[in-house]
């Protein structure tokens, strides 16, 4: 397949499988039914970046940008916009958002760039409204992510995290509450403790300046390699971690 489409021929590539003519499956899509598929793209797009898989990221932001138009073209069929809507808003807000690009301001530093956007934001926002600066933040963020975002807009609001040592005492003392709702069993209590605990450690992430998804995520892989490191010996024995009791796993995991 040697042929090269533009952007249009893709779009209306699009609009037949939406068409009466075209797939039934597509044809039952909306954009609700769309939100897995949107979701699991984007952290596909992600894999093939970390992989360094440059093919496999031309592929995955391909598919990305089927999500794009699929929504695009159902808005289309519903009047609601279509995707010169979607290209001419982001245009608009991306030239009126780099004055040192597109306009007479300056920007010698990244950081000043991130203090201008911000600057830009908050003018087209009109007047601070620290309620409705939080509850924007999409709930249907990883929640990691989430937290962590609701923290740094707390900063922004005036918010002081505290040092290193604030922030160690306050995991800690989440965990000692834990421990207290564990021993009275109850259920409500173990989970809402649980999460202040998660919720600490993402501010101690804060305070230390590391990323704290991405610290979990190295984690997992260490993880996985370990316990692949201990199952490999162990299947060519023909045996496996039911065989062991807790004390011999704990014994396998040290060596």
């Amino acid at each position: 397949m040697d042929k090269t489409y533009s952007f249009d021929e893709f779009m209306d590539i699009i609009r037949k499988l939406r068409s009466k003519e075209g797939c039934p499956w597509d044809r039952e899509q909306t954009h609700e039914s769309l939100k897995q598929c949107l979701i699991e793209e984007c952290y596909e797009v992600i894999e093939a970046i970390n992989n360094k898989d440059r093919s496999n990221l031309c592929e995955e932001l391909g598919d990305l940008l089927l999500q794009v138009a699929m929504h695009s073209v159902i808005a289309e069929e519903n009047d609601e916009f279509t995707i010169e809507d979607v290209v001419t808003e982001e245009s608009n807000k991306m030239i009126h958002r780099h004055p040192h690009v597109f306009g007479h301001g300056e920007a010698k530093s990244s950081e000043e760039v991130l203090r201008i956007w911000e600057d830009i934001k908050s003018k087209e926002r009109g007047t601070p409204d620290p309620e409705n600066e939080l509850r924007r933040i999409p709930k249907s963020l990883p929640a990691n992510i989430r937290a962590a975002k609701v923290q740094k807009k707390a900063v922004k609001l005036g918010l002081e995290l505290g040092g290193v040592n604030r922030a160690v005492k306050d995991v800690e003392e989440a965990i000692e509450r834990l421990k207290g709702a564990i021993i009275s069993g109850e259920n409500t209590g173990i989970s809402d403790e649980f999460g202040s605990i998660m919720l600490n450690m993402i501010k101690l992430s804060l305070v230390l300046q590391i990323n704290a998804e991405n610290s979990l995520t190295n984690a997992t892989n260490e993880f996985i390699n370990r316990l692949i490191d201990i199952l490999y010996p162990l299947e060519g024995d023909g045996s496996n971690l039911y065989d062991f009791a807790n004390t011999e796993q704990e014994a396998l995991w040290r060596n």
